[in-house]
C-alpha cells in the first residue's frame, strides 16, 4: 500500500432534532459513523471516481455525548492506497454545542474556545479496479 497518498476531506453540519435518539436530545454514536460513511464516499470520489464500498471499521472510539443542536466538523483522510483498499481514519469534533444547561432557553448555544474530539476511527473501504477512475 501507498502511504501519504494527501487525501482529504472535512463535512460541517449541525445536528438537528431529527438526529436525536435517545432522552434528553442525545444523538446517536451510530449516527456519526454515518457521518464517516458520508466523508469516506467523497473521499473515494476524490481519490478513484467511484463512491466504492465500506469494507470495516478496525476500531471506533466514542469519546464525548453529542446533542440535537451541536455543531460538527467530521475529518477524513485516505492514509493508505491499495490495488483496491483504501485505507482511512476519522475524527468527529464539536465546534459549537447546545447550551444544556438553561432550562427552557432552547436556542442557546456556545462556541467552542476549542473543539471537543467526540468520535475517532478508522476503517478500510474498497473500490473494485474496474469501476477506478485511471489518474494519468
Amino acid at each position: 500500500m501507498e502511504k501519504n497518498p494527501q487525501v482529504k476531506c472535512q463535512i460541517r453540519l449541525r445536528l438537528s432534532q431529527h438526529d436525536a435518539h435517545y432522552a434528553g436530545d442525545l444523538v446517536s454514536g451510530a449516527r456519526l459513523l454515518e457521518f464517516f460513511g458520508d466523508v469516506a464516499t467523497e473521499l473515494l470520489i476524490r481519490q478513484d471516481g467511484d463512491e466504492g464500498l465500506f469494507r470495516a471499521y478496525e476500531n471506533v472510539e466514542f469519546l464525548a455525548p453529542v446533542y440535537a443542536g451541536d455543531y460538527l466538523e467530521v475529518e477524513g483522510e485516505i492514509t493508505k492506497v491499495g490495488n483496491t483498499s483504501r485505507a482511512m481514519r476519522f475524527e468527529a469534533r464539536k465546534v459549537i454545542a447546545v447550551d444544556r444547561s438553561s432550562a427552557g432557553a432552547s436556542s442557546r448555544a456556545d462556541v467552542l474556545d476549542s473543539p471537543v474530539v467526540v468520535c475517532r476511527a478508522s476503517g478500510t473501504c474498497v473500490v473494485p479496479l474496474e469501476l477506478q477512475r485511471k489518474k494519468k
